[in-house]
């Protein structure tokens, strides 16, 4: 087999200032005041001496060295395509495996493209959580742990306080996947992590380790509108969110990080109705009485006046917003139009100058009182402020009980659709990726889709998840699903089937469909480098019973090509010949290969 490789394009800086701030965005912690911590650096090169337990950073734990050394591991693994569901040319991923294999096989498929990691990783609650890594030898132990070399099924690690190693071994599982993840992300991108009480303190550590303080875009408060009952101290009726972005300034310059406000369109449509169907009198009354029954925040809820046009406003001070006082033009006084005096000034000047002020009242956007006693106000229309910046309160109480068992699907206490919608609206861009690397059910391509179709997002999805065996005591395992995997497969099938049965418009804008892959073993033990940069592969390079398909994937990995470029079997010369990506890589298999066919 012979592939042509596709051609890189390099450049370097040969500044030393420049070399240190790039080698602060892979490894923000060896970066400190400005100069390079060499001890911290070695580490993350695995040239430290494993004999020198000298630390110079504050936090650290048994094993961190091993979960850093774990990350410079090459992958023995490979994607195998199990199946596509929907568009066959769809960009959407569900991968099943352990997700810091997995994490490892993407790097250079994938590296630099996701712009939001959104993950709910496993809560050190005390009890078992099946992530444990045996860094020697990691695909033996996803396979034996996943029950597809071990019958039995049991979970691969004890975390139970007695163990002496509560905080540890749960550090230890998410060190090494928030570290490589990183390199998946978009000089832009973020990642947001949901985490309860019992680790909050520590992530929030590791991330500033690893993203770097500055680059911390903060913490979002979910209350969940509930206290826990079997709390022996505070009950947490709330979950953490930390969001953290790759690189601030990027991150600044690409993203207005705003989200719509969540009861605009239902306030706008409400006072639309009300005048179409009992007048603007009438509706300006019934407005106010229906915004006080509502459940909306106070900013919400000062947009509660119509004006001559129909249009829903509020009113918002003109007063100069500093401690200072404003220059002296400032000082100009509006005069009434009723009464032709002047109306009071703020104490420190208006907030804008007086240009601004003069075409404020020709466009009709002063709001004056009954007569010149009254300080005027602007009007602030709610069609032309419907973003606003994103609060660290997120108030949702429900769950998405109704939603499952509309999907007739079966999981155990999923991440909110709604409150992910949340995370990902002001984050994400149209055409962004959305990596979730603990889907679970997929609550997380749940919410990518419904966005797509309600705002036309056009994002697209990855989803990892361990085909982690379900207790046959739940009723997961009884309606069918014996895989926590086969639970998101499914789901995200029946949601697109739901959106082409309600919505076949927008389905037909969408991307709906996504292909399954399954973490395996290398089907490539080695191959020979051409001069021409191309590659030959004999069947002793090979392992037994790969398909043409699972050789032409692993190749794209390999080279860093995406696993969703089209693949078209063409014949060329009398040969067939597979084009990937119309023209950027070209396979073929000759007699002598002979690989299992499909």
């Amino acid at each position: 087999m012979k592939s042509k490789a596709p051609s890189e394009m390099m450049s370097n800086l040969n500044i030393i200032r420049d070399n240190i701030d790039k080698l602060s965005k892979v490894f923000p912690d060896t970066v400190k005041d400005g100069e390079v911590d060499v001890t911290s650096l070695l580490h993350h090169l695995g040239l430290a001496n494993d004999h020198d337990d000298e630390e110079l950073y504050n936090f650290t734990w048994k094993g961190k060295k091993e979960a850093i050394k774990s990350t410079q591991e090459p992958s023995a693994g490979t994607l195998r395509k199990v199946k596509n569901y929907g568009d066959r040319n769809t960009k959407n991923l569900f991968i099943e495996g352990d997700n810091f294999e997995v994490i490892k096989v993407l790097q250079k498929s994938y590296q630099e493209k996701i712009k939001l990691i959104y993950i709910d990783p496993p809560y050190n609650t005390g009890k078992d959580f099946i992530y444990k890594d045996n860094y020697k030898d990691n695909i033996k132990n996803y396979l034996e742990h996943t029950t597809q070399k071990n019958k039995k099924g049991k979970l691969s690690s004890t975390n139970i306080d007695t163990t002496g190693r509560y905080h540890t071994n749960w550090l230890n599982m998410m060190y090494p996947r928030l570290s490589i993840s990183r390199n998946l992300l978009k000089a832009d991108g973020v990642i947001a992590i949901h985490i309860d009480e019992h680790e909050y303190a520590n992530l929030e550590k590791i991330m500033n380790e690893l993203y770097g303080e500055n680059n911390r875009l903060g913490t979002i408060v979910w209350d969940k509108r509930n206290p826990k009952g079997d709390s022996k101290g505070i009950a947490y009726q709330h979950e953490s969110i930390l969001l953290y972005c790759k690189d601030i300034h990027e991150f600044k310059k690409k993203n207005a990080f705003k989200r719509v406000k969540e009861n605009a369109g239902k306030i706008i449509a409400k006072a639309n109705e009300l005048v179409k169907t009992k007048g603007l009198s009438t509706a300006r009354k019934e407005l106010k009485v229906w915004m006080r029954k509502q459940d909306f925040s106070g900013g919400e809820k000062a947009y509660q006046l119509i004006d001559e046009k129909g249009k829903v406003y509020r009113p918002v001070s003109m007063a100069w917003p500093n401690k200072k006082q404003a220059p002296d033009d400032y000082f100009i006084p509006l005069i009434h139009p009723v009464t032709k005096k002047a109306c009071p000034i703020p104490a420190r000047g208006w907030r804008n100058p007086p240009a601004t002020m003069e075409r404020l009242l020709k466009d009709d956007l002063i709001l004056f009182g009954a007569d010149e006693t009254t300080q005027p106000n602007r009007k602030y229309f709610l069609e032309e402020n419907m973003y606003e910046n994103v609060s660290s309160m997120i108030y949702h109480g429900g769950s998405d009980d109704a939603k499952l068992k509309e999907l007739d699907v079966s999981f155990d206490t999923p991440k909110v659709v709604d409150v992910c919608k949340k995370i990902i609206e002001p984050t994400c861009q149209p055409h962004d990726i959305v990596l979730d690397f603990f889907a679970g059910s997929a609550t997380t391509a749940h919410a990518v889709l419904e966005l797509n179709q309600s705002e036309e997002k056009q994002l697209n999805f990855i989803m990892v998840q361990i085909p982690e065996p379900i207790a046959k005591k739940h009723e997961a395992y009884k309606r069918g699903y014996q895989l926590i995997s086969d639970v998101g497969i499914d789901r995200i099938n029946k949601v697109q089937q739901k959106i082409r049965e309600e919505d076949p418009e927008n389905a037909n804008k969408m991307d709906l469909g996504f292909a399954v892959f399954k973490l395996d073993s290398s089907n490539i033990k080695s191959w020979i480098q051409n001069e021409d940069n191309s590659i030959s592969i004999t069947p002793q390079h090979l392992n037994e019973h790969c398909t043409e398909k699972d050789i032409i994937y692993e190749v794209l990995l390999k080279y860093g090509l995406d696993l969703t470029l089209p693949i078209k079997e063409e014949t060329i010369k009398g040969e067939k010949v597979f084009n990937v990506g119309d023209g950027l890589l070209l396979i073929y298999f000759n007699a002598d290969l002979k690989p299992i066919k499909e």
